[in-house]
C-alpha cells in the first residue's frame, strides 16, 4: 500500500502543501489517542465555557483545538488560521503560504456515548497584506486542499487537493497513513438519506415535501424505498455518502429565526462540499452551489445539501417549486 507521502508525491503536490497536510495529519493522530483515552483521562463531558457559536465546549474540544493550533504555528508554511473554538482568526507565520479553517472535533456530542467525531479542515492561499478575518473570505474554489480524519473503529482520512479523493487508514503498528482508496466515488444514484427529523416541523416547505416523498416509498411519487440514517456528526453522515453514497442534508429551519442555519461555511461546508465533488457528487444550499459563495464572515453558516448526484438534482428540483399559493381544491 502507498504511504500519504508516496501518493503526495505521485501528484506532484508543492513541498509546502505536503509539509502542512503532515502536520495536520500528525496531529490527527495525537487527537486520536486522546479520543481514544476517552474517560481514563477525564477527557468526557462538558466545560463551563462557550465557543463563539454559543455552544457548550466540552472538555476535548479544547484539547483538541489547542493542539491543531500548536502544530499549525510551529508550521512555516501557515500564515493563520481559523477555527470553530476560536472567536478571530489566529496570525501564525508572517511567510507562510496558507490559511487553514478547522472544526477540531466535529460531532463532539458524541464523545460522552464513545460514537463518531471528526477532524475537518480547509486550506485556502494567504493573501497579501496584513492577515485579517477578511483574508480568509475567500470563495470555496479557492481551497487547495479539504479533508477530514474520522476517529471510530480506524482512524481514517480523507484527502483532496484537486485530484480526486483519496482515503488514508492510520496503521495501528506502523502508525502510518496507508492509501485504501485511491479514488473514492459517490454513485450517482441512491436510497438513503440523511437528516435530523426532528426539526421537521422547522422546515421550509420544499425540504418539508422531498422528505415527506421519500418516506413514502414505493407507494409515494418516487416508487422507490428509501432508508434513513443519522449519526449526528457531519464528518460520519459525509464519510458514509463518500463511502457508499446517499444525500445529507441539513437544510434551513425557523426553529430559531436568528440561526436559520447550523452548519459553517468557511470549516464544515466548504471543506465537504469540495470533497464531495472531487468525488462526483453535488453540494449546494438549495438555491446555489456552495462552493460558488461568497463568505461575509469567518463563522458565517449555511443550509446544506450534498451527495449523490442524482439524489441532489432531485431534492432541487423541489425548491424550484412555488409553494407560496395554497393549492386549489
Amino acid at each position: 500500500m502507498q504511504t500519504l507521502a508516496q501518493t503526495l508525491k505521485q501528484q506532484a503536490t508543492s513541498d509546502s502543501l505536503t509539509q502542512l497536510i503532515f502536520t495536520l495529519a500528525e496531529t490527527s493522530k495525537a487527537i486520536s489517542k486522546a479520543v481514544r483515552h476517552g474517560a481514563l483521562a477525564g477527557l468526557l463531558g462538558a466545560t463551563e465555557q462557550e465557543n463563539v457559536q454559543g455552544e457548550t465546549q466540552k472538555k476535548l474540544d479544547i484539547i483538541t483545538n489547542d493542539m491543531l493550533k500548536g502544530a499549525l504555528k510551529g508550521d512555516n508554511s501557515v500564515h493563520g488560521l481559523a477555527s470553530e473554538e476560536e472567536d478571530d482568526v489566529v496570525a501564525v507565520n508572517q511567510g507562510g503560504e496558507y490559511l487553514v479553517c478547522f472544526d477540531p472535533l466535529d460531532g463532539s456530542s458524541n464523545i460522552d456515548i464513545n460514537s463518531l467525531v471528526g477532524t475537518i479542515f480547509s486550506v485556502l492561499p494567504a493573501v497579501e497584506g496584513e492577515l485579517t478575518e477578511q483574508s480568509f473570505l475567500q470563495s470555496g474554489r479557492n481551497q487547495v486542499a479539504a479533508g477530514y480524519v474520522l476517529y471510530g473503529p480506524s482512524t481514517m482520512l480523507a484527502l483532496t487537493t484537486g485530484h480526486g479523493v483519496q482515503l488514508y487508514t492510520l496503521h495501528p503498528e506502523t502508525d502510518e497513513f496507508l492509501l485504501t482508496d485511491a479514488n473514492m466515488s459517490i454513485p450517482k444514484d441512491t436510497a438513503e438519506f440523511a437528516i435530523n427529523m426532528s426539526n421537521q416541523r422547522f422546515w421550509e416547505a420544499p425540504m418539508q415535501t422531498y422528505i415527506a416523498d421519500l418516506l413514502l416509498g414505493k407507494i409515494g411519487p418516487r416508487e422507490k424505498a428509501f432508508n434513513m440514517r443519522w449519526i449526528a456528526a457531519m464528518v460520519g453522515d459525509v464519510h458514509r455518502v463518500l463511502s457508499r453514497g446517499g444525500i445529507f442534508t441539513y437544510p434551513t429551519d425557523n426553529k430559531n429565526p436568528l440561526k436559520p442555519y447550523k452548519l459553517r461555511l468557511m470549516y464544515e461546508a466548504n471543506p465537504m462540499a469540495l470533497l464531495v465533488e472531487q468525488a462526483g457528487g453535488k453540494a449546494s444550499t438549495g438555491y446555489e452551489n456552495i462552493l460558488d459563495i461568497d463568505p461575509q464572515e469567518i463563522h458565517q453558516r449555511v443550509a446544506v445539501i450534498l451527495g449523490s448526484a442524482n439524489e441532489v438534482d432531485t431534492c432541487l428540483s423541489y425548491h424550484d417549486i412555488d409553494y407560496s399559493e395554497e393549492p386549489s381544491l
